[in-house]
Parts: C-alpha cells; structure tokens; sequence
C-alpha cells in the first residue's frame, strides 16, 4: 500500500494544508492551491495524468496519513474536516467510475 505524510504541525490554515499537500503528493507546479484542485489531483491517482507523482494500481490504495493531527485540530479544525469530506467524496468518485475506493485517511 502507498502511504503519504502530512505534516499536520505544519498546517495551520487553507494555505499551508495546500503547500504541505503539494509537496506530499507531488501535485505540479501549476497546482492552484483550492480544495477543488485537491480533489481533482487526487481523482485519477490510477491513470497517466501529470497530477500527481503517486501512480496506483487498479486495486491499489493510498493511505494518507497526518502525523500531529491534534495540532491540525487544534489550529485549523476546519480544514481537517474539509480534507476528510472530500476524501469521502474522493473514494464515491472512484465507485461511480466502478473502481475500489483509492483513499484511506489516518490522523496520528
């Protein structure tokens, strides 16, 4: 299984969830920073796209882990919940397409 780590010490608002996501997954440079380019960088992590640097396979899963989430928590709540939300409707993405679920969350 894939894994990717955010440094959940270093997210402290909308910005630095996007800088530290970025550098994690290796989004390109041209990333425009917003939770809608998120979720499209982290739509297709099975085909060829330039999205990102993480290539799974057909039954593959990336395990996103957040180390420090309860200073993640504690200084921005907010976007921990949105990173959540999206993964879930991430993984409904991939089930529509008739995939397995590509993303699992786990907040150390």
């Amino acid at each position: 299984m894939a894994t990717v780590e955010l440094n959940g010490a270093a997210i402290v608002d909308t910005e630095s969830f996007h800088a530290e996501s970025a550098r994690a997954f290796g989004f390109p440079d041209s990333y425009p920073h917003t939770m809608d380019s998120w979720v499209d960088c982290l739509s297709y992590l099975r085909d060829e796209d330039g999205m990102s640097s993480i290539r799974l396979g057909p039954d593959e899963t990336l395990h996103i882990v957040v180390l420090h989430s309860d200073a993640m928590r504690e200084r921005a709540e907010d976007v921990l919940e949105e990173m959540a939300f999206c993964i879930i409707g991430i993984n409904e993405r991939y089930e529509d397409y008739g995939e397995k679920p590509a993303l699992e969350l786990e907040l150390r």
